[in-house]
């Protein structure tokens, strides 16, 4: 049960590093570091969203519009953290 336990702490892991990175690249296509016009660019961005959009979507539901500002991903980390903390408090029932 011990492997149940650390295979869904990589799982959020996974989650978080792609949560991280579509960051990341929201700001720098914002600011015109990438070109969005680039097909590697386009494969990327397009890939991150599809995988993250079943997270972001129920919380973007939630949450109140906030014009420009999509708070979508960190309240996604938030809850990942809290996750993490939760199975870590309660490694014991893995065991």
């Amino acid at each position: 049960m011990i492997s149940l336990f650390q295979i869904l702490l990589m799982i959020l892991s996974i989650v978080q590093y792609l949560i991280f990175a579509h960051f990341i690249m929201s700001w720098l296509l914002a600011f015109n570091v990438l070109n969005p016009r680039q097909q590697f660019v386009q494969q990327v961005w397009g890939g991150l969203s599809r995988v993250l959009e079943p997270i972001y979507g129920p919380i973007r539901r939630v949450l109140p519009s906030m014009g420009g500002l999509d708070l979508a991903p960190l309240v996604a980390l938030v809850i990942i953290y809290a996750l993490e903390i939760v199975l870590r408090n309660n490694v014991g029932l893995f065991v």
